[in-house]
């Protein structure tokens, strides 16, 4: 029998090459006069805040650019950008950029309606009004912050990646124009390509999962591992792009609404004390926790490999399980993804210490298998 479910996505979400010239038209049919442009400086040296402003300003929307956003955003990043907002008398957020301007402009947001300090609102569901309305416009196909309800800032005082998931964080407009991702590195197509498989994996296989995350994931599988090592071998392909679009969008539609688990948990830890690229570190992990999962999840995992390739005929659930994880440790070597954590400078004597903060982490409760801190001690030995 069906279950009671609430489902959260974008007002309006607007997907395919070139649909970035229709943004300005649907930012004045908001009814707002001027918006703090949350991006990174990165992307104002590539030329790719030049594309928007230019949409902007043929359309007439007013704007003031904030691009101080760190690679994994900070509370002070988050603080400074709503001092610009206020300063400025904005009434819109637009960001730009991967899940880290994305996350901060959340942030942003949260505060300018609910006021406060970013960190009164780790966990889920701590704010009580709806943020300020966000035109979210994607420059990766990976994290999907532009049409999910969570976001993470680092507490730069405790090391700590602080997770929110917060409905009222939601954008008001998700924008997903595979043409801005065209000649992004091979290495940030890698990362952010594998934290979408990373994202659709564990929404498939969390405790939350139902029938339409359940869809939505799978077929978001299916069109990473077709596309991502295209798009990184090629960064001009479109259609490889395109496809890692559409499948880092529905992975964001999936998990966003069912959990994920013991990866995030396991890797918001290394971003937080090593400031180590989030997308990297899932991709390292997710083997690992993979196979540590396995017995938990049925038949879950045949269907993961099948996803991504596999012909698991004949195979038995052990063996189909064991196809899984070798797919996903192939797509990551194929895609150049460092072998372990050692290569990133981890060290064992901070283990423990990330053990303790993955286990109070908010996506850990998600995963399909109970995690005890020498577990979590035993993943991280694994991966090095």
């Amino acid at each position: 029998m069906m279950q009671k479910r609430t489902y959260f996505m974008p007002a309006m979400s607007m997907i395919g090459p070139g649909v970035l010239a229709d943004v300005g038209r649907e930012i004045l049919g908001l009814g707002l006069s001027k918006a703090l442009l949350v991006t990174d400086k990165v992307l104002g040296k590539a030329g790719v805040v030049k594309k928007l402003t230019d949409v902007l300003d043929a359309a007439g929307v007013e704007y003031v650019i904030y691009d101080d956003v760190q690679p994994n955003p900070t509370c002070a990043n988050v603080h400074n950008g709503l001092k610009a907002l206020k300063d400025n008398g904005c009434d819109l957020i637009i960001s730009l950029g991967g899940g880290s301007p994305q996350d901060c402009a959340k942030g942003v947001s949260i505060l300018a309606t609910n006021g406060g300090d970013i960190k009164e609102y780790e966990g889920v569901f701590k704010s009580k009004l709806k943020g300020m309305p966000i035109v979210a416009i994607n420059t990766t196909a990976g994290t999907a912050s532009d049409v999910t309800i969570n976001y993470v800032i680092t507490d730069e005082e405790r090391h700590v990646k602080m997770v929110m998931v917060d409905k009222n964080s939601l954008a008001t407009i998700s924008v997903n124009d595979p043409e801005l991702m065209v000649l992004k590195p091979a290495s940030l197509t890698a990362a952010t390509g594998m934290d979408a498989l990373t994202h659709s994996i564990e929404a498939y296989i969390t405790k939350g999962a139902y029938s339409l995350t359940d869809a939505l994931a799978l077929e978001s599988i299916r069109l990473i591992a077709a596309s991502l090592q295209k798009a990184v071998e090629n960064g001009t392909d479109l259609e490889a792009r395109s496809m890692m679009a559409y499948g880092s969008f529905i992975s964001g539609m999936s998990f966003s609404n069912c959990g994920l688990g013991a990866v995030h948990s396991l890797a918001h830890q290394l971003g937080g004390v090593y400031n180590l690229p989030h997308g990297v570190c899932n991709a390292i992990l997710l083997p690992h926790v993979t196979r540590f999962n396995a017995s938990a999840c049925g038949e879950k995992l045949r269907d993961v490999a099948q996803a991504m390739g596999v012909d698991t005929t004949g195979m038995s659930t052990e063996e189909a399980n064991i196809a899984a994880v070798d797919a996903i440790e192939k797509l990551s070597k194929a895609v150049g993804i460092p072998a372990g954590l050692a290569e990133l400078g981890v060290k064992e004597e901070k283990l423990a210490e990330m053990a303790d903060l993955a286990l109070v982490d908010p996506c850990l409760p998600g995963n399909p298998r109970a995690v005890s801190k020498e577990d979590a001690i035993a993943l991280y030995k694994a991966a090095m």
